[in-house]
């Protein structure tokens, strides 16, 4: 059972070796997609134990998790992990997460911060965003889950080759969702904690989510 962790990274040079560090012990194998950082990301991944692949361009975190996931499976993978590299994602998490598909009950389980484990959400996303982004997937999608647009994620290797990123941005999120439920796949929820170091949600970012999945739905 070969279990990868993609991690997208963009001018994350003081998180990154930390990040892959917590990650190692629960994992057989880190991915980085550097998404063309102008920071010294890439050099401090070279000088730990993950893979590096590096965008010539800026593409977007959607974009660095379909690189990476295309690479996984190519190695053979058998579970990918999403995990962020900013540091809000509690590593000591993964096993939890991955244990519904170590178990086969679930082709797809999805982070939530809104379950029975506190994450400490701006109010602004908390209250605005988050509630705004589950109405969207629940009246274009048909989706009713408890966390919209978290980007802790397991997928088993089904599921994996079943899901097409097209979204770039941050409306991947969505678009994984709408996906795993297109496909018929199994979907769990499992509680995450979420630890919020800088609070740069604005508005302007929820509402190009929003008209993402809109413009993605409208011309499907």
């Amino acid at each position: 059972m070969k279990i990868f962790c993609i991690i997208p990274a963009y001018n994350e040079e003081k998180n990154i070796a930390s990040v892959i560090t917590r990650v190692k012990p629960f994992v057989d194998r880190i991915v980085v997609v550097n998404d063309c950082s102008v920071d010294k990301t890439a050099e401090i991944v070279r000088d730990c134990d993950a893979t590096l692949i590096s965008h010539p361009i800026n593409r977007g975190q959607g974009a660095a998790l379909q690189t990476g996931n295309e690479y996984a499976l190519t190695q053979g993978a058998d579970i990918i992990i999403h995990f962020d590299a900013d540091n809000q994602f509690q590593a000591e998490e993964i096993p939890e997460v991955i244990a519904p598909l170590l178990a086969n009950q679930a082709d797809a389980v999805l982070g939530s911060r809104f379950l029975s484990k506190q994450s400490n959400l701006p109010a602004f996303k908390k209250n605005i965003i988050m509630p705004l982004a589950r109405t969207v997937n629940r009246l274009f999608f048909n989706i009713k889950l408890s966390d919209p647009q978290s980007g802790f994620r397991a997928l088993n290797r089904k599921a994996a080759q079943k899901i097409k990123i097209q979204q770039d941005g941050m409306a991947h999120c969505s678009e994984i969702m709408h996906q795993l439920f297109a496909h018929k796949l199994r979907v769990s929820e499992i509680p995450i904690t979420v630890i919020y170091h800088e609070f740069g949600q604005k508005f302007s970012g929820g509402v190009r989510i929003v008209k993402d999945i809109i413009i993605k739905k409208i011309i499907k």
